[in-house]
């Protein structure tokens, strides 16, 4: 096995052992390095990826046991990787962390207050200075301000890491980048299915998406990945090339909160994917690192657990309003958010630091496979674990495993993690059409045998139930020859069924073929069901009145229940009704919404007067509906006697 110290030393020589065949070191990394992403930062990012070796020498090792406090195992400078892959049995339920840095203490937290003011004072830090966009709550509805006042409550009790924790944090990657000015990213090369996977890991020390960009959370180290999907050119074309040369690459896919499968990828031709050569552009969230196709503002949407059956529920009745009733708004961008979810801007600008090939700063690039001991041993978390029952504010396992232990999909599965398992290479396509419409063709042969046999025997069934027709003494006989006609007749239109189905189903693989022949793959984006794209700001430009609204009416609204209660009980519902009513009013006229706010208003109150109508002459309206129903099913079938 390689040694940890492998990951900042050359590259030893010998072969790379990956799923279903070897690959030479240099080969990997040639090709690792020939489609190494570019990753295009947000003004104010203050980490980026870093080899964990030196990390790791400026944390402290400890252990979480159920139901005990947290025990430091090795303290801050002690540990090195060799450290931290030793085996150590501790009991179900314990969790192994390491804690990267102390919370400034007063002083030193206003000193680098001070510091930072003076340098965002000077023209220098000027141009890397980020600038707020347009206000968050804004730009959704009450349902999701008022889960977003929960949220931000619940940070009250929740674990979670402290916010001078970020100053530390940044101060420390400052002095580990001066001493060493590095960025690394570790990549890992897959052969399987005929792909060849090229995964990028990137480790920052710290994500600052709460307390930097008024994002979700905070939490030591943070791992992100890109992968780029290749297939081989064929056998015929590649005459002893060496294996960098021979890679076609086909798809790319970015790592991005809790989009998964399908909705992670797009084809290398997409227009969506921007290429520097043959290196992907990737745009990173400010604090949070997610990966994103195109630069510009991206609104997540975050789901606490317990409230997942609101989520739903708000779902199907969103549904109804906008498919069933056509309320869709005008404005796709808005009708996905769940007023359950909570809403946060994620900044993927792409208007700072440039990391890549001929970019501002240039890649150190580290090989990393199963026999990484660092990754394969180390099952813990990289970075502080915060006790957050949500998990948001915890910090992740590595490249290799999830927070409970077990292995990544990203890892065992790189695949099936984009939703490629199901995907050829294009090298591969034609054959594998061929050889399933050969297997159609077999399968239609014996379906046309089977056809002919059984309705042979049916036949024969019918003749002899004719026979036994009105034989009183061989009744038994005769129902039981019935049942076994009827199941044969069954089986029979099934087999007819599935005849006819794959004549048609090779009409279209013949019509695929030619396609494919004709190099023509299909639909660019058919696979995508959940498109992330950033808003246009076009849709969001409000005035700072209605930013300031948005920003201060659920906590009025807190405010104004608490002295409902205290000097005006008696009018309580009346109060919050009025109350929400000119909430609601005032944002509609901010927004010069009015008119729709008033269509959806009598929307709403003619479903509810159904609705009561209904219950107060339940009855009634049964009984009319009936007399209505026959006197309509007389008027039909007099009809048909007249023609």
């Amino acid at each position: 096995m390689r040694t940890p110290d492998a990951e900042i030393t050359p590259l030893p020589a010998g072969s790379l052992v990956v799923n279903d065949g070897e690959i030479q070191y240099s080969d990997a990394l040639a090709a690792l390095r020939r489609f190494e992403p570019h990753i295009c930062y947000t003004r104010g990012e203050q980490f980026y990826p870093i080899d964990v070796g030196r990390y790791v020498k400026e944390c402290s090792l400890w252990v979480k046991r159920p139901d005990q406090p947290a025990e430091l195992l090795v303290p801050q400078g002690e540990i090195s990787l060799e450290e931290l892959v030793k085996p150590r049995l501790e009991p179900f339920g314990s969790i192994f962390f390491l804690k990267f840095i102390e919370p400034l203490d007063l002083i030193e937290l206003t000193k680098y207050s001070i510091n930072q003011a003076i340098l965002k004072i000077s023209s220098k830090v000027d141009l890397e200075r980020f600038e707020l966009g347009r206000g968050r709550l804004a730009r959704v509805g009450y349902g999701s301000r008022f889960v977003d006042a929960l949220f931000s409550l619940t940070l009250v009790w929740r674990g979670r890491v402290p916010g001078d924790t970020a100053a530390a944090a940044a101060l420390t990657y400052q002095r580990l980048q001066s001493e060493e000015k590095r960025f690394t990213y570790y990549g890992r090369v897959v052969r399987e299915n005929g792909w060849i996977a090229l995964q990028y890991w990137y480790f920052y020390p710290f994500n600052n998406w709460r307390s930097g960009f008024f994002g979700v959370n905070d939490h030591e180290g943070d791992w992100e990945m890109v992968c780029v999907y290749c297939c081989e050119e064929p056998k015929s074309s590649q005459v002893d090339k060496p294996l960098v040369e021979r890679l076609v690459p086909q798809w790319v896919a970015y790592a991005s909160h809790d989009f998964s499968g399908d909705d992670l990828r797009r084809r290398w031709d997409d227009p969506e994917v921007v290429k520097h050569g043959d290196h992907p552009v990737v745009y990173a969230g400010a604090g949070s690192h997610a990966s994103y196709f195109t630069r510009g503002e991206y609104m997540a949407e975050i789901e606490l657990p317990f409230l997942s059956p609101l989520v739903k529920l708000s779902d199907k009745i969103q549904n109804l309003w906008q498919n069933t009733l056509r309320q869709a708004s005008q404005n796709p961008e808005n009708v996905e958010f769940n007023i359950f979810r909570i809403p946060f801007v994620d900044y993927a600008r792409g208007d700072g630091l440039t990391i890549g090939a001929g970019q501002d700063q240039e890649w150190q690039a580290i090989v990393l496979d199963e026999q990484t001991d660092w990754a394969m041993q180390y099952r813990g978390l990289w970075g502080l674990y915060a006790q957050d029952p949500i998990s948001g504010e915890n910090a992740p396992a590595g490249p290799v495993y999830n927070r409970n232990g077990s292995m990544r999909v990203s890892w065992v599965d790189p695949l099936a993690w984009a939703g490629l398992d199901k995907v050829p290479p294009p090298v591969l396509a034609l054959p594998l059409l061929k050889s399933h419409q050969q297997q159609v063709i077999e399968r239609n042969r014996e379906l046309k045998v089977e056809i002919e046999q059984k309705s042979q025997l049916l036949q024969k069934m019918g003749v002899e139930a004719a026979a036994l027709l009105n034989q009183a003494h061989l009744n038994s006989v005769y129902q039981q020859q019935e049942k076994q006609i009827q199941q044969l007749s069954a089986e029979l239109s099934a087999l007819r069924r599935e005849l006819a189905t794959n004549r048609e189903r090779l009409q279209v693989f013949e019509g695929y073929r030619e396609q494919l022949k004709n190099g023509d793959r299909g639909s660019l984006r058919g696979h995508i069901r959940r498109a992330h794209t950033p808003t246009v700001e076009e849709d969001y430009r409000f005035g700072v009145l209605v930013e300031v609204f948005a920003a201060i009416n659920v906590g009025v609204l807190m405010v104004a229940i608490v002295l409902l209660i205290l000097f005006a009980r008696q009018y309580l519902l009346f109060g919050l009704a009025a109350l929400i009513g000119a909430l609601v009013f005032l944002e509609a006229s901010f927004r010069r919404q009015l008119s729709r706010l008033i269509n959806s208003l009598s929307i709403g109150l003619a479903i509810v007067s159904a609705l009561v109508l209904l219950f107060e002459f339940f009855w009634q309206v049964v009984v009319a509906g009936v007399l209505i129903g026959g006197f309509f099913v007389i008027w039909e079938n007099l009809k048909e006697l007249r023609s």
